[in-house]
């Protein structure tokens, strides 16, 4: 345990100076008598009352004691922990465009209405079955950037991830289009320093590259150059599907036509030694995910953190129960009749 305020401890100092006043007011304030001789009181019984009064000091310099440590403010230590375990270096590049929102990859089982939820959903349960990894996120449309950074804390990645809104593109949050190559280059520009044996990038769309500065082949060069693979994933039935248009007040499905740009897709995953999967339902793409899952493991040096807790309230309410016995004791059994 270790003080926030430790500075508040050196009034314990004060405990010193007041037994010493206590003690010598005690003797002043004691009412006494003229007697010519106290040999026949020598050895007479002191009463219990007389001999548990000290108890009333104990407990005021209890009370005293446990409220100086609550305002030194006690607190759980930090504990680091050094560990080395296996795992690799992901980042999830994941497309949040407008026609993500298609729904052809519905699950009533698992509550998934569209793309988008389909891909949130089966990534949360790759975060959670690779405790060990370091795990990021980017979010691409028209435009790219970072979710996630690559952490080992999951809890927030998940939290990152799932507030992710399926309509970030439609409501201009993000310039709407499909930019696969700037995807790609911000994955990839979050794994150039790592130092672990195996990186990989994990790319997931629906469409084919139509924005961005950054081709998706440069983007799978830059890759290639750094020793990252990239395994590209396709979403979306073949043909037409679904999609929820909104006409005056309500919702309007309308078939659009699938187009996914495969020969890319296929061709980033050749350049970096990765590989090119099909996804055109919800079980599909849980299975991809999972065949995925079976990557090369390499050591990775992580380090652990426990939060910090507040741990004065036992201390306070110590020092307040310690108080109101003292004054019950003070009112009762030791009342004094002046």
């Amino acid at each position: 345990m270790e003080f926030a305020n430790k500075e508040y401890l050196l009034l314990l100092l004060l405990i010193l100076p007041y037994i010493i006043w206590y003690v010598m007011y005690r003797k002043k304030s004691e009412p006494t008598i003229r007697m010519a001789d106290t040999q026949a009181f020598r050895f007479a019984p002191r009463s219990w009352r007389v001999v548990l009064m000290p108890v009333q000091l104990l407990l005021r310099l209890l009370a005293f004691t446990l409220l100086v440590v609550a305002l030194a403010r006690p607190q759980t230590h930090n504990s680091w922990k050094n560990e080395t375990v296996e795992g690799i270096d992901i980042m999830l590049a994941i497309d949040v465009s407008t026609s993500m929102l298609a729904e052809d990859l519905k699950d009533r089982s698992q509550g998934i209405k569209n793309r988008l939820e389909a891909a949130k959903a089966v990534a949360s349960s790759f975060i959670s079955d690779r405790p060990d990894d370091n795990i990021g996120l980017t979010i691409f449309a028209g435009e790219a950037f970072t979710q996630c950074p690559m952490t080992i804390d999951h809890a927030s990645l998940l939290s990152l991830l799932q507030n992710v809104r399926t309509d970030i593109a439609a409501k201009g949050l993000i310039e709407d289009g499909t930019a696969i190559g700037m995807g790609l280059a911000n994955a990839v520009s979050r794994l150039k320093d790592s130092k672990a044996k195996s990186r990989v990038v994990i790319l997931l769309t629906d469409g084919s590259n139509n924005r961005g500065d950054i081709s998706p082949m440069t983007a799978a060069e830059i890759a290639r150059s750094m020793g990252i693979r990239v395994y590209t994933i396709g979403v979306g039935t073949n043909g037409t599907a679904p999609y929820p248009m909104q006409v005056g007040g309500g919702v309007q499905y309308v078939q659009v036509p699938v187009e996914i740009d495969t020969k890319t897709l296929g061709d980033i995953a050749r350049e970096t030694k990765g590989q090119f999967y099909r996804a055109t339902n919800a079980e599909e793409l849980r299975n991809i995910y999972q065949e995925i899952d079976k990557l090369e493991k390499s050591k990775l040096n992580v380090q652990r953190i426990n939060r910090k807790y507040e741990a004065y309230q036992p201390f306070a309410l110590g020092a307040v129960l310690a108080l109101l016995l003292e004054i019950l004791l003070r009112i009762t059994i030791f009342r004094r009749i002046p």
